[in-house]
């Protein structure tokens, strides 16, 4: 017994499936991200914004952008941190989880304009 295949419809129906698929996977969207972390900036050597608000209970990240031309030292008794945050560089810290409250900060080397606070809630 011979078998007949045509060898078009086989390769169609190759493609069926997998194009299925990826139109399926395009139509979505792109991939959920997660939300971009908190940004501080230190400009003319203050903090802006001066008061952030993250979420209580949970670890969380907090960006530090320096965009001064000299160092500052980000210190927090409260938040048990103190980092040199080099001119014209971002870093990251990583803190939590957090009671509920405020929690102030200071840039060290510029305490009398660089200076904030932290809110839990």
């Amino acid at each position: 017994m011979h078998v007949s295949m045509n060898f078009g419809a086989a390769l169609k129906a190759r493609w069926i499936a997998p194009a299925a698929l990826l139109a399926a996977a395009l139509a979505a969207g792109p991939p959920a991200r997660a939300e971009e972390p908190p940004t501080l900036v230190l400009r003319q050597h203050r903090f802006v914004p001066d008061r952030i608000v993250v979420p209580a209970h949970v670890k969380f990240q907090l960006r530090l952008q320096n965009t001064d031309d000299r160092a500052e030292d980000f210190q927090s008794s409260s938040l048990n941190r103190d980092r040199l945050v080099p001119a014209g560089a971002i870093i990251t810290l990583y803190l939590g989880p957090l009671e509920p409250g405020e929690y102030p900060f200071v840039g060290d080397f510029h305490q009398d304009t660089a200076h904030g606070v932290l809110v839990a809630q």
